[in-house]
């Protein structure tokens, strides 16, 4: 998968369909990454219709903090930097 598939800035539309709607923002967005509240986030993403698109968002708009489409800052900072290397490595 290339770098610029997941940095597709999807119709923000689909924000409306998300499962984490009615929950507490501190859930998704927790002081540190409180383990506890990301295991809860990761839940919630995992049933979410439209957890692909949240994350392809987050990547776009370079979201540093917080749970977006089930990984942490932390994770897609590390995805970025798979994708980057298996592109430099391809070309």
């Amino acid at each position: 998968m290339a770098l610029n598939d997941l940095l597709w800035e999807p119709d923000e539309g689909w924000r409306e369909q998300g499962a984490c709607g009615g929950a507490d923002a501190e859930v998704f967005f927790p002081a540190g990454e409180d383990e506890s509240l990301v295991a809860r986030a990761r839940e919630i993403c995992a049933s979410c219709p439209v957890q692909d698109e949240c994350l392809r968002y987050a990547l776009a708009t370079n979201q540093t903090e917080g749970v977006w489409g089930g990984m942490t800052g932390s994770e897609r900072r590390r995805l970025r930097r798979r994708i980057r290397d298996r592109q430099r490595r391809a070309s």
